[in-house]
């Protein structure tokens, strides 16, 4: 199969390796100067440095001609360039299949990623691959399973089982939302744990957090239209366990740096960038409470990022609410 790598952070750069390996791979970058210096370094040196480009992968910095030949397009921008990146797609090529990689709610409109694909695409042949993966590990051929999800349900099985080998393991899934609100939801409660462990509240509040985070996604999930099986899954609860305990999750490292006393803007700086669980907590938090979901996690989440709470205050909030059924 011939593919299009739309996006060459880390993520993008992660999956075009290893999809080089058995298919031919375009990898098109939006910033004008990057395709020239990863073609003559043979890498991605600013964002998955030491991780040398296989024979199979061609960067290409023209985005038309990345396009021309593929077979499917896998987009690879951040939520926050995802809209912009689906109009390029639409000029260039509107009918070839796609794939997306972000995870989130996007801010403002709080569409999840298949909502704004069908505001700028339409109909369109297309789905989400998400799960419990790092970009570093997928580089380096760690063993990985992931999920590719698609409401035509033959397009989801054809391009997993097209996908598939190596060290990547897909499995396909016909609950795009419930693929999509595992994959935002995750984000959130990344932050919540890191918090937890930030404030050194030991491992028994890590599970409980994890857990309780685990029933305000289902929760979510199933009121937008899910299948509660999702989130038992590798898009639910197997992204979740990785993003909350994983020490290369930025999410996580979020709420390391708010126990810290950090306000958003210096962790901002540290990183380099906002982790996309920042504008999803606002974003499920405002969608929750419209739906009238108890989702006090990702409320409690929601209100230390925006400085109306300290972490610690938020966790005595925690702590202090009435007993429930389980």
């Amino acid at each position: 199969m011939r593919l299009a790598v739309l996006g060459a952070g880390a993520w993008g750069t992660a999956l075009a390796i290893a999809f080089a390996g058995r298919h031919a791979v375009s990898l098109w970058s939006r910033a004008e100067d990057r395709p020239g210096e990863m073609a003559q370094a043979g890498e991605n040196r600013r964002f998955l440095p030491g991780f040398p480009f296989p024979a199979s992968l061609r960067v290409e910095p023209d985005f038309s001609a990345a396009l021309a030949t593929a077979d499917l397009a896998i987009l690879a921008a951040p939520l926050a360039g995802f809209r912009g990146l689906l109009e390029q797609l639409r000029e260039s090529a509107p009918k070839l299949p796609f794939l997306w990689v972000c995870k989130g709610l996007e801010a403002g409109s709080g569409l999840l990623p298949h909502q704004v694909v069908a505001e700028v695409m339409g109909e369109a042949t297309c789905g989400v691959l998400t799960g419990p993966s790092f970009a570093i590990e997928v580089a380096r051929g760690l063993p990985t399973a992931v999920t590719l999800a698609a409401s035509d349900a033959a397009f989801a099985r054809q391009m997993a089982q097209g996908l598939h080998g190596g060290n990547l393991r897909i499995y396909a899934n016909e609950d795009l939302i419930g693929a999509e609100v595992g994959g935002a939801v995750k984000n959130v409660l990344a932050i919540a744990t890191g918090i937890c462990d930030g404030l050194g509240l030991g491992l028994n509040a890590r599970a409980a957090l994890i857990t309780r985070g685990l029933v305000e996604i289902t929760r979510f999930g199933l009121a937008l239209g899910a299948s509660r099986e999702t989130f038992m899954g590798l898009a639910g609860m197997g992204d979740l366990i990785l993003t909350c305990t994983g020490d290369l999750s930025r999410n996580r490292r979020v709420g390391l740096l708010l126990a810290q006393g950090k306000s958003l803007p210096e962790i901002s700086a540290e990183l380099g960038h906002v982790a996309e669980g920042v504008p999803a907590a606002r974003e499920v938090a405002r969608r929750a409470a419209e739906l009238g979901i108890e989702m006090p996690i990702t409320r409690a989440v929601t209100a230390v990022l925006d400085g109306g709470i300290t972490p610690r205050a938020a966790v005595d909030q925690l702590m202090a609410r009435d007993p429930k059924h389980e």
